[in-house]
């Protein structure tokens, strides 16, 4: 039941956004504009479906580890995507020191899971399992993929903001209120940002309970997501904003702006939660 609703909510949420995008192409110039939008966003969409991996990857300088390289992790990945009835992904390590991980790849057959440095050294077995898990069901319910559409169509709608401004408020300007488009336009990028960021708490929480189920316990996690957000709000990672949504806490960039409108639920209240669990399951 969790899960239905959940994915009834993104759908919802991804309906807002692209009519968010259609609309603002509309008060650009018309049916015709609003057409240049749909390709605009389908194009985005398609380069993000090929191509955000490899971009994620690249950002955090991972390198894809075998089992040699590091048997623990390459083991349990193995063993808790066989268990979640995936296909083994890649498994990728980034030298960053802050301790964070994400998963990325179009679909569960071109998948991968990284880990930074910092991630490694800080938590032991039982709570490495929690995020590991955590990760694998972000691939299964097919999270990388809706992050990505979500992601590439805010940046669409604040590219066609800018041109609406560009342009002097575009139809609106000609055939009714310029202060109305002026406001439309300056408030649209920053309601597609709180539809994206619901669109990834959504999917955190999602996450966070899938991935407890699949290692049996979230007592593991719980302890993981703490540790990895007191490490997380002392070591800067460089990442750009649009990348944020990936990791399993929200990376400190030292931008005050970011952490205000952060694509994460609060770590309090996804530990929370995880207790919750784990007092029903005694």
């Amino acid at each position: 039941m969790h899960g239905l609703l959940n994915n009834l909510k993104t759908v919802l949420l991804m309906g807002l956004l692209m009519g968010l995008c259609l609309g603002i192409g509309y008060l650009i110039g018309g049916p015709t504009a609003m057409t240049y939008a749909l390709v605009l966003g389908l194009a985005m969409n398609g380069f993000a479906y090929f191509f955000s991996d490899r971009i994620a990857l690249a950002t955090m300088r991972a390198r894809e580890i075998s089992r040699e390289d590091d048997p623990a992790l390459w083991e349990m990945v193995r063993m808790l995507a066989e268990r979640a009835d995936l296909p083994m992904p890649r498994v990728y390590v980034s030298p960053a020191a802050a301790p964070n991980a994400f998963a990325t790849g179009r679909n569960p057959r071109h998948a991968a899971v990284c880990v930074t440095a910092g991630l490694r050294q800080m938590l032991n077995d039982e709570e490495l399992a929690g995020v590991v898990a955590h990760e694998l069901c972000h691939v299964k319910n097919r999270d990388i993929l809706i992050s990505a559409v979500a992601t590439v169509i805010a940046s669409a709608i604040s590219y066609l903001a800018y041109m609406a401004l560009w342009f002097g408020g575009g139809r609106d300007r000609r055939e009714g209120n310029p202060l109305a488009a002026l406001l439309l336009v300056l408030l649209a990028p920053l309601a597609a940002g709180l539809i994206q960021m619901a669109i990834s708490r959504s999917r955190e929480f999602e996450a966070d309970r899938t991935g407890a189920d699949l290692v049996g316990s979230p007592r593991g996690l719980a302890r993981a997501l703490e540790k990895l957000h007191h490490g997380s709000s002392q070591i800067p990672l460089a990442v750009p904003d649009a990348q944020a949504n990936m990791f399993i806490v929200a990376p400190f960039t030292g931008r005050r702006m970011q952490r205000m409108f952060s694509t994460h639920p609060p770590v309090e209240e996804r530990v929370a939660r995880l207790m919750a669990m784990d007092r029903q399951h005694m």
